[in-house]
């Protein structure tokens, strides 16, 4: 019996320490198990920059061929690539082999099914594991072989069929692709518009070489910061190693929370499909229903977590959602999310107003306060939850994601991280001093909370 790791398999994906938690025998069985829960035709493979993304690829194929099924080798990809392949070919299913924008030292497994529809561990990661402790090797009579496919010139053209490219004006960008594969991809998406785009990490490189390659984490964006107030650029641009995640700076080097790029491309795209649905997330949440609503939309609150916004986009037929992660699902691109197309509509909007991308925002930014996510390193937090809730207990409470707390001028959300022990606050009021005040009584009680524990 093959000893694995269980904790590598998360809630959406599989990631772990190379070559100590996961490693070439783990992600042969694991592809193995994946066509025995699938039972596809063929499997299309794509793997991230990382270093030893190439071997556990070449151990995935085997895998899957030594199990009688064929391959689609479509490269080194981003993530959204692997859900645009899948999708756009009408293949069966698809892994890539990416650890997201974890530390150099770390790989993993996206899987998805047929329609780039996402394995998690509510869908399938379970099944699979169970498959992987209980099977043996696979070796069919008849072995799959692997087959090349080129997808980057389809990609371009439908990520691109998102905007009028023509109407793109002379435009000043820094663009940082942190390593990954992003600058390549961002150059041939742009080669024929008016743009001068300073480009920041855009070789790809799998040692990181300027640490975790994710511009959520406040001293990863200083370089970009640093540029766009040097070079006098319209906007900065970041994406995550595995290009899945999208992130926006205005021409002074602030960085811009995903709240209101979501409530942003919300009015896009409302104004394409007028009375369309909207999907975010429940952490903060009064800019997006206000802006959904004022331009004819339909607001809808859901669960945090690519696998519960696809399914959920699914069902009601929405045309965009957003996280405040900087994920951002499109109806028109297999409901999944894509970390380019935000970008391309950054373009268009931007090329389309007199304004700066600060301007732009200013009315939100002027009425909706909010806290920027606070971290909360906590031992019980189902327990702080509860006292939480009894606490506020005079506010209107929802569960949807963790606890939402609202009071007429002013809310928050708590929820505990899936993958530590920690509690992430988000906190939103009608003014900056209301929000600084409640903020500051929040955390002071959960670290009370937290002290009488122990």
């Amino acid at each position: 019996m093959l000893n694995i790791n269980q904790g590598i398999f998360k809630a959406y994906d599989i990631r772990g320490i190379y070559p100590e938690e996961i490693n070439e025998e783990t992600v042969y069985r694991i592809a193995q198990a994946y066509v025995e829960f699938v039972k596809p035709k063929e499997v299309v493979l794509g793997k991230d920059v990382r270093l030893s993304s190439p071997s556990l690829w070449q151990a995935a194929a085997q895998g899957i061929n030594d199990a009688g099924v064929d391959v689609i080798d479509i490269g080194t990809i981003s993530t959204d690539m692997l859900y645009f392949s899948v999708a756009k070919y009408g293949f069966d299913g698809g892994i890539t082999i990416s650890a997201s924008h974890n530390p150099v030292q770390y790989n993993g497994m996206k899987l998805v099914r047929e329609k780039a529809i996402p394995i998690s561990s509510d869908t399938g990661l379970k099944d699979i594991l169970e498959i992987v402790l209980k099977s043996k090797k696979t070796t069919a009579k008849k072995k799959g072989q692997i087959i090349a496919k080129d997808i980057m010139e389809d990609y371009i053209i439908h990520v691109r069929s998102f905007i009028d490219v023509d109407k793109v004006k002379p435009l000043k960008i820094v663009a940082n692709a942190n390593f990954g594969l992003a600058g390549e991809v961002a150059k041939k998406l742009t080669s024929d518009m008016p743009l001068d785009i300073i480009g920041i990490n855009f070789t790809p490189d799998g040692s990181f070489p300027k640490g975790r390659p994710d511009p959520l984490i406040p001293e990863n964006r200083q370089e970009t910061i640093s540029r766009i107030k040097e070079t006098g650029a319209d906007f900065g641009v970041a994406w995550d190693a595995d290009a899945d995640r999208c992130f926006f700076f205005d021409e002074t080097g602030e960085f811009i929370q995903g709240y209101f790029i979501t409530a942003l491309l919300a009015k896009t795209f409302l104004t394409r499909y007028p009375g369309g649905k909207i999907i975010f997330d429940p952490r903060l949440t009064w800019a997006n229903i206000d802006t959904v609503r004022e331009n004819g939309g339909i607001p809808i609150i859901n669960k945090c977590g690519h696998a519960f916004f696809k399914d959920r986009m699914r069902r009601e037929d929405a045309v965009f959602a957003g996280e405040m992660s900087g994920h951002y699902y499109f109806r028109d691109n297999y409901y999944a999310d894509n970390g380019m197309i935000p970008f391309m509509v950054m373009l268009e909007i931007l090329s389309a107003s007199e304004k700066t991308l600060s301007g732009i925002l200013a009315p939100l930014k002027n009425k909706y306060f909010v806290s920027g996510e606070i971290n909360r390193e906590a031992g019980n937090t189902q327990r702080i939850l509860e006292i939480m809730e009894e606490k506020y207990r005079g506010a209107t409470v929802e569960h949807i994601d963790g606890l939402s707390v609202e009071y007429p001028d002013w809310r928050f959300n708590l929820r505990s991280s899936n993958t530590e022990p920690l509690l992430r606050l988000n906190l939103e009021a009608k003014s900056k001093e209301l929000m600084e005040e409640k903020r500051g009584e929040i955390i002071k009680l959960i670290d009370q909370i937290e002290n009488d524990f122990n």
